[in-house]
């Protein structure tokens, strides 16, 4: 890509000058980057470290295939040989005994997954985005963002028109800025390391992650393709700081895995090969997403408890989304604020999701008793809305549900229990086809707002319906303004009142109602 060079603030030295400096060559940064790049902006990238290099999170989503293969990385992903991931396997909830849940029973697009050696899996993000016509430099990090511009710490100075903070736990931008906010529901701590030769799940489950509750947290076992399997416990952050103090980190890993009833019977005779690491996880997120020549993504926006390995898909998926609302920023000022909003609610929807759906885990495994889930049970339920949370957990998230299918095997609140009873048997009845007499109205609670959605490539103008503790859900200008004018009326005395000319065709009215009856923003009226 070409280099522009524009006077330095306050100077009259010129320096380089890109459209969009991207900070870290993660699955975020490199996303977003290729992304922007294939749209024909000019993009400059600055990691750090010099791939391939280590790093935890193997265990993808499937949902996280779909980003892939729109930024047109999924073929050298496929083409790797990563071990195909089909579900997942636990040992927690009601019973010790282990469960499955199967990615075919959600997604039908994409029903498997990859278990991934991350050095490898970066590397290839990273490479694509510089196929895709971004300007990667490896060895050089990002000192300090400036007003415009990014000062690396060879002491070179950087123009940027807008920066991509997707620096990780960094949070280079979130931190300077006073952003960051810590999350006291997951204070805990994940120490992990690598064994060759481990014995794995019975067919069909022998490529699923497997995890494992014990007295003091949760364990995971993760296969790769060469062997290795990695294992790791998150613990609670004061435990396992005491622990490893008293006992140093090789002692205290060991007595985690020993502790597990399953995942060490896995582990015997298998050859341990790397590790111990130590990392935090305590979740946080920052409290502004985007700004005045900014946005956050991946760890450096928001980490969350990687319960349900979503570490990579919010990277990925906040790619594409960060790419859009640059996108919109650089090419339409007069909408940057708007988009900003519109990335900040899209990306957290996702993260309250699993945040979410963490705390109810956490706080409904009752056949432990310990302080770690005791405690857990306490900070979880004590603010827990349960309505909300089944909400997140149904609404509108293609691909991210198979946490629904692990609810059965968990001692729910009883408010929750009747929630998902009730969409069991909503799910289950027949939908209403409606004719030009059918007669409907807005559902309570719900209202239709004109804001920034999510369109092709870019954010736009657009209306989405909200309320009742709902995802957004984007609508098209015909159906909002059948719901708007909604009151009672039969479709086609509201048919005739509308301006809209696809309104004209029945068959127009009819489709636009029947979407909104499905999604139960239209109520049929008696």
């Amino acid at each position: 890509m070409k280099t522009n060079t524009k006077p330095t603030h306050g100077s009259d030295r010129h320096e380089a000058h890109h459209e969009v400096v991207v900070i870290g060559g993660g699955p975020a940064g490199s996303t977003t980057a290729a992304y922007l790049a294939q749209r024909g902006f000019d993009v400059a990238l600055y990691e750090r470290e010099r791939f391939p290099r280590p790093h935890i999170g193997e265990s993808l989503l499937p949902a996280t295939l779909a980003v892939l293969d729109d930024v047109g990385v999924l073929p050298a992903i496929e083409a790797e040989g990563f071990l195909t991931k089909w579900g997942a396997t636990w040992s927690w909830g009601k019973s010790a005994e282990p469960w499955s849940l199967y990615f075919r029973e959600t997604s039908a697009s994409y029903p498997h997954a990859y278990q991934v050696s991350r050095d490898r899996f970066d590397q290839i993000l990273l490479e694509h985005a510089a196929a895709s016509g971004t300007q990667v430099t490896q060895g050089i990090a990002v000192k300090a963002v400036h007003e415009g511009r990014v000062e690396l710490d060879d002491g070179r100075r950087i123009g940027a028109d807008i920066v991509v903070d997707a620096s990780g736990q960094r949070s280079l931008i979130a931190l300077a800025r006073g952003l960051k906010r810590w999350d006291a529901h997951f204070r805990n701590l994940a120490i992990y390391g690598y064994f060759r030769g481990a014995r794995h799940l019975e067919p069909p489950d022998e490529s699923n992650i497997f995890i494992e509750s014990y007295a003091n947290g949760w364990l995971w076992k993760i296969p790769l393709a060469s062997g290795i399997s990695s294992v790791g416990a998150v613990v609670d952050r004061d435990f396992g700081a005491a622990g490893i103090r008293k006992a140093g980190r090789e002692r205290f890993y060991s007595d985690q895995v020993a502790a597990t009833a399953r995942a060490s019977a896995m582990l015997e005779g298998a050859d341990f090969v790397d590790g111990p690491h130590v990392v935090r996880d305590w979740s946080y997120r920052a409290e502004t997403l985007a700004g005045d020549g900014f946005v956050l993504v991946g760890d450096a926006a928001c980490f969350i408890d990687p319960l349900f390995s979503t570490g990579v898909h919010l990277a990925v998926t906040g790619g594409s989304l960060a790419a859009a609302y640059v996108a919109t920023a650089l090419r339409d000022p007069d909408l940057a604020v708007a988009a900003g909003d519109a990335y900040e609610r899209l990306y957290l929807a996702q993260y309250r999701h699993f945040h979410d759906m963490a705390r109810l885990f956490y706080g409904t495994n009752r056949a432990r008793e310990s302080y770690f889930w005791e405690a857990r049970r306490l900070t979880g339920e004590a603010r827990f809305t349960p309505r909300t949370a089944f909400v997140r957990a149904i609404s509108g998230q293609a691909g991210f549900q198979v946490e629904r299918a692990a609810l059965g095997h968990t001692p729910l609140p009883e408010s929750f229990r009747r929630e998902l009873d009730r969409q069991v048997v909503t799910d289950a009845a027949p939908r209403v086809e409606p004719t030009h007499a059918t007669r409907v109205r807005l559902a309570s609670g719900l209202e239709v707002r004109e804001q920034a959605v999510l369109g092709d490539s870019r954010f736009e103008m657009g209306h989405v319906i909200v309320g009742n503790g709902r995802d957004e859900l984007p609508i098209g200008a015909l159906a909002a303004e059948l719901a708007r004018t909604a009151s009672g009326d039969s479709l086609e005395d509201i048919a005739s009142r509308l301006t809209n000319p696809d309104a004209k065709s029945p068959e127009h009215v009819l489709s636009a109602a029947a979407l909104l009856i499905a999604e139960d923003v239209l109520e049929v009226c008696s």
